[in-house]
């Protein structure tokens, strides 16, 4: 991606807060792809892993429910 901003005829500058806002959530984003290519290229330099040391899909989907429902806020 090129650094340089897009050519725009005019642009609205942003409040500190919202600028502040936007880095973050792309340092987020920047953050998840780098996992991801580097999840890719461990599998094309390794292979895919068996399937034995694997977790089935199942167990990830209740474990991730259950970190989501933890971090829920709960009304008494």
């Amino acid at each position: 991606m090129s650094q340089q901003p897009a050519t725009a005829p005019a642009r609205q500058p942003l409040d500190e807060h919202a600028a502040a806002s936007a880095r973050a959530y792309a340092a987020a984003e920047r953050a998840k792809t780098d996992t991801l290519a580097s999840v890719l290229e461990d599998i094309a330099t390794n292979g895919y892993p068996s399937p034995e040391t694997g977790v089935p899909w199942e167990v990830a989907r209740d474990e991730h429910l259950a970190r989501l429902a933890d971090r829920q806020r709960r009304v008494a």
